[in-house]
């Protein structure tokens, strides 16, 4: 991988760094940095199975934090595992990641929804993970895996326990709250209803106080037995308008008749209705009031009126219950079985939504344990996500999935290195071997003009050689003319009587000396005698001349020469005799 600290060559074991003790280091100060970063802040030679198993484990963490969705505090502390699993992996291999690892940082994704609330089951997390924190550092001590092995074992063996609390909590819990919603959709529909129908009028203080203490009750019922849509509910509503009419005069005075008619039957319609709503008859004398109320207003009298709803009433009511639309279920199945978050950074809140309550329209909420965390009302649920103020965790992606598509990646990665490494190979072998030629071209020009230069050297040579050769002949044919022309005035020169030397033939005899005897001009022959007169030797010219110049013929010269040589012969005939 580019940009990592790779040794420049390869190392002999014996000088391999032991780096745990520096991974140790790093985790028991809870270091929030990359284990690459940490190699390259050492002067140290590491290898590269060790380079790599850092790289690895960075890249690891770094992606399945990035994709896990745990709350930043979480992820701060599960990052630094880095430190022990770059030492495991250029240790182990993959046999690090065995079933029991790699199920426990697979289930971490049930701490997707916790939150930092500083409330207890916020703490009893925090306090699982001080205890990783514990065991990683025995692990480091001891040069064995087995200490985090056991912890990720019994940590998963706490959650298996766990969960079938939690799934018994979520189910009293979801029961409990649907009927609590029906309950409430009940409460507030009857608090609505009579609130709309006293709102602004003034009737006798024993129909208002029937109303508000006794026939909420029965349209409460109503709503919660069989709902808004049933007969029974709008009988009640019906009965409750009636009562209404019949205490304030100022609706009731318009139409004399139709007040004797209601009059008449609203006593028996009450009793009906209180029966099939409560389930038994009215209690006694608990209209009696309300007759009286009725006759007086048949008879045309104005009973005493004060406001339905005084300042001291304590009736409250919302009028949007009354138009309470159904959540579409298609809509709300695409939010339930979500984590949802609220908030950014470290002040994020986390909340799952356990069920949609559809009685009261309420969305419920709770944490990772199941323990309610409120209720929040459909509509404002919807426009706090378009606000966005409240964001659907994205969805986790399990850290097996995550090794895996790591894994491949690189693996990949590793196949287009090899590939151009390959195609970085054959190109250098294209470029070394179009080099040869390149070279082998420019050698066999360089051979080429060295041998043009040497031929035309050789020619200069074989020239200078030639005219050498031509010069000397030039010059041995001059030495020659020059010598045949001494030679042929030496030999014009010789007077009769001269003598001349003929070389000995062989080393053991004497030279001979003749003397010109006779000289004949027209055949230009010379005629030589020793000095007795006898051995008579003749002589071409040509001959004479030639002789002189090989040196084979030797002209004396002077008369003291003679005289000289004449000299010496005597003194070894002398020797002779002696």
């Amino acid at each position: 991988m580019p940009d990592l600290p790779y040794p420049a060559g390869k190392s002999s074991p014996e000088s391999n760094a032991d780096w745990r003790p520096l991974l140790f280091s790093c985790w028991t100060e809870q270091r929030d940095e990359r284990v690459t970063d940490v190699l390259r802040s050492v002067q140290i030679e590491w290898t590269v199975r060790q380079v790599n198993a850092a790289y690895l484990s960075d890249r690891i963490m770094d992606v399945f934090l990035k994709t896990s969705g745990l709350h930043r505090a979480l992820v701060s502390r599960i990052a630094r595992l880095r430190f022990w699993l770059a030492w495991q992996l250029d240790t182990r291999g993959a046999s690090v990641f065995g079933n029991v690892v790699l199920d426990w940082l697979d289930n971490l994704q049930e701490w997707r929804g916790w939150s930092d609330t500083g409330g207890r089951s916020s703490r009893v997390l925090l306090d699982q993970l001080d205890s990783l924190v514990i065991a990683v550092s025995g692990s480091f001590e001891s040069g064995q895996p087995e200490l985090v092995e056991s912890y990720c074992k019994q940590w998963l063996d706490d959650r298996e326990k766990s969960e079938h609390q939690v799934s018994r909590l979520r189910e009293r819990l979801l029961e409990t709250e649907r009927g609590a919603s029906r309950q409430r959709l009940a409460d507030q529909v009857s608090r609505a209803l009579i609130g709309r129908a006293l709102t602004g009028r003034e009737l006798p203080v024993v129909i208002s106080r029937f109303i508000i203490e006794d026939w909420y009750k029965v349209l409460k019922q109503s709503v919660w037995s069989e709902g808004t849509d049933s007969e029974l509910y709008r009988h009640a509503n019906k009965l409750l308008e009636w009562l209404v009419w019949l205490g304030d005069p100022a609706l009731s005075d318009r139409d004399r008749n139709r007040l004797y008619h209601v009059g008449e039957q609203i006593g028996d319609r009450i009793q009906d209705v209180w029966t099939r709503a409560l389930g038994q008859g009215l209690p006694e004398n608990a209209l009696a009031d309300i007759q009286t109320v009725i006759v007086a207003r048949i008879r045309g009298e104005v009973p005493e009126l004060k406001p339905a709803l005084g300042s001291g009433s304590s009736l409250t009511w919302d009028s949007r219950w009354l138009s309470l639309a159904p959540v579409d279920p298609q809509q709300a199945e695409g939010f339930i079985g979500r984590w949802f978050v609220e908030g950014e950074g470290a002040a994020e809140q986390r909340r799952y939504l356990f069920a949609l309550l559809e009685d009261s329209g309420e969305v419920l909420w709770t944490n990772g344990a199941g323990v309610k965390l409120g209720l929040q009302d459909w509509a404002l649920f919807l426009a706090d996500l378009e606000a966005d103020t409240l964001r659907p965790l994205p969805a986790p992606t399990p850290f097996g999935e995550v090794l895996s598509e790591t894994v491949n990646l690189l693996f990949k990665v590793c196949e287009k290195q090899q590939k151009q490494r390959e195609e970085a190979a054959r190109e250098a072998r294209a470029r070394a071997e179009a080099l040869r030629k390149e070279k082998e071209a420019a050698e066999r020009a360089r051979k080429a003009e060295v041998e043009a230069r040497q031929a035309a050297l050789e020619q200069q040579r074989a020239e200078a050689e030639r005219q050498r050769q031509e010069d000397e002949k030039a010059e041995h044919e001059r030495l020659q003319k020059e010598r045949e022309l001494a030679a042929a005035k030496q030999v014009d020169g010789i007077a009769l009587g001269g003598w001349i030397v003929l070389a000995a033939q062989k080393d053991d005899e004497e030279p001979t000396r003749l003397k010109l005897a006779v000289k004949i001009s027209a055949s230009r022959k010379f005629v030589f005698v020793d000095r007795l007169g006898l051995n008579r030797r003749e002589f071409l010219h040509d001959e004479l001349v030639s002789g002189v110049v090989s040196g084979r013929i030797r002209v004396l010269g002077s008369a003291a020469e003679f005289d000289d040589a004449l000299s010496r012969v005597v003194g070894r005939i002398r020797v002779g005799r002696n």
